[in-house]
């Protein structure tokens, strides 16, 4: 008996291993056949990403007689653009000449082959561009069909904001930032663009009494940003804005950072592997988030306290809005922060290349510059500039539009597609983006006539309905719901710096002045502005 339990132990035992050898056996075989399927999953999801999806959109936007680029794998036109803009930006141009193929080298190109409405690749997605009007004002005015289109994560580094939400949270966004711009409050800030031009303007004066003459050779360019970059920040921040000013100094990196990243976006996961640029981008991020926490919960607090905090810059206007606003309708700390942002940013960018190509342009053709000072001189006297006589510069307000037709800050908007939606004769399948040229638009000769490469103001004597009639042909602030809520801003920020710098001096190219436009996010002149500053 002792050895028949021995056996039929041993028996158990042996049945107990083979169980556990084919349990571990199961237990392996289900482990592999999930990362079987995982894997092709995420095989069969990157080919759809990268191919399939692609193709089919390709077929289905040629079915519909839309010329294009053909497809490649992943990059799109990257490499195709890079080429471009690496040829067309290796040598200046004559400031006769018309900027588009410098600046935009492929769109250009693509409009000259296939017409006024062809598509392009970013990266997997296909890009339709149109220049029809009616088909711009329908897309600009079906916010909630047409969305903002993001597309490059990376740029949210810098700013997100109200320029980059959609549906609610945009319209929530432009109800309560609505109030910072409205024009009377921009009244209020004219005596701060005053004191920062009058500043530049200040020591511009003394470069020239420096060199012990009348004249003096300037790269206004930079002293342009300084003083864009000086007014947000007292008009943003009020009596903080000093605490502001690194922002600037670390958007300014952000965007160099980008910019080289932007042409390796498409490598899947680049933006994650911790190189030393995008480290760096996430530092630079952080301080920018440290600096504007402090800024904005230094205002909260005073509030609290029952302490009189400043409510005539942009923060207070948003901060007072916001706290107005029903429960759970506000903006958080954060939604507060990103805005700030965008005040630093947008507001700074569009100002200063508004300023520099105008004297330029204005450096270029005396007669206008001659014009605009003479309407200065009899709007103003030797006074100091105020808000009511800033907007009776008429002269001055044709120059401005002209300045931005020809080089509108940013060269072109895109809108996604996320349903399937009928514009015009196209039927576009969700998956495609839509773009919308402003530059290409701002200079076709179909709208403006064979003159639009030209630079003449006189265009809008009658204003900017007459000049475009009524279609949707000039829109460097946007146009429709999504218009730039600063455009007010801009335009008097312009006028003020304008009219102090034609009250002081007469200016023209200097010889060593390169004209060469070059996309920085926005328009920037890729060598600087020389000018030859002459004191009245």
């Amino acid at each position: 008996m002792r050895g028949g339990n021995i056996h039929i132990h041993t028996f158990f035992e042996t049945i107990s291993l083979l169980w556990e050898r084919k349990m571990e056996i199961s237990v392996a075989c289900v482990t592999v056949s999930v990362v079987v399927v995982v894997v092709s999953w995420w095989v069969w999801r990157t080919l759809q990403w990268v191919w399939f999806k692609p193709k089919m959109l390709e077929s289905y936007l040629r079915r519909q007689g839309l010329a294009g680029t053909p497809y490649t794998p992943l990059i799109g036109d990257l490499k195709r653009n890079v080429n471009m803009l690496t040829e067309a930006t290796s040598k200046p141009i004559k400031l006769t000449e018309d900027i588009t193929p410098r600046v935009l080298p492929h769109p250009f190109q693509m409009l000259k082959t296939h017409g006024r409405t062809f598509f392009t690749w970013l990266g997997p997605k296909p890009t339709i561009t149109i220049m029809d009007p009616e088909l711009i004002k329908e897309v600009f005015n079906k916010v909630y069909d047409y969305p903002k289109a993001q597309t490059f994560l990376l740029g949210r580094l810098i700013a997100t904001g109200i320029i980059n939400y959609d549906g609610d949270k945009w319209a929530k966004h432009r109800r309560i930032i609505n109030p910072a711009f409205h024009i009377e409050k921009i009244k209020n800030m004219v005596p701060a663009f005053h004191q920062s031009c009058s500043d530049v303007v200040g020591e511009w004066s003394k470069l020239v009494s420096d060199k012990g003459s009348s004249s003096c050779e300037v790269d206004v360019w930079p002293w342009l940003v300084s003083m864009t970059g000086d007014v947000i920040s007292r008009t943003a921040f009020g009596s903080s804005y000093k605490e502001g000013q690194r922002i600037f100094e670390l958007q300014a990196e952000l965007v160099h950072l980008i910019l080289q990243a932007f042409w390796k976006v498409y490598i899947p996961g680049y933006r994650y592997l911790p190189t030393k640029s995008n480290r760096r981008m996430k530092a630079a991020a952080r301080e920018i988030q440290v600096i504007l926490k402090g800024i904005v919960n230094k205002r909260l607090r005073a509030r609290e306290a029952g302490k009189a905090a400043p409510n005539d810059d942009l923060l207070g206007i948003l901060l007072e809005s916001n706290l107005g606003q029903a429960k759970g309708n506000g903006m958080s700390t954060e939604d507060v922060m990103e805005e700030c942002k965008l005040f630093y940013f947008a507001g700074q960018e569009t100002t200063s290349v508004l300023l520099v190509w105008a004297m330029v342009l204005l450096s270029h053709h005396q007669d206008w510059q001659a014009r605009a000072r003479e309407e200065v001189k009899q709007v103003f006297g030797d006074k100091e500039p105020d808000t009511e006589c800033l907007s009776q510069l008429k002269v001055m307000t044709m120059i401005l539009y002209e300045v931005l037709r020809l080089y509108p800050p940013v060269t072109h908007l895109t809108r996604a597609i996320d349903k399937e939606m009928k514009l015009g004769d196209l039927t576009l399948p969700a998956g495609v983006h839509i773009s919308l040229p402003i530059m290409l638009v701002q200079r076709d000769p179909m709208l403006w006539g064979t003159d639009a490469a030209e630079f003449k103001p006189e265009r809008f004597k009658d204003g900017l309905s007459k000049a475009t009639k009524s279609q949707v042909s000039f829109f460097p602030f946007a146009w429709g719901p999504r218009i730039c809520i600063g455009q007010n801003f801009a335009m008097l920020e312009a006028k003020m710096a304008m009219a102090l710098i034609l009250q002081t001096f007469t200016f023209e190219l200097s010889p060593s002045y390169v004209h060469a436009p070059q996309t920085v996010v926005t328009i920037h002149p890729q060598f600087g502005a020389h000018l030859i500053l002459r004191k009245l």
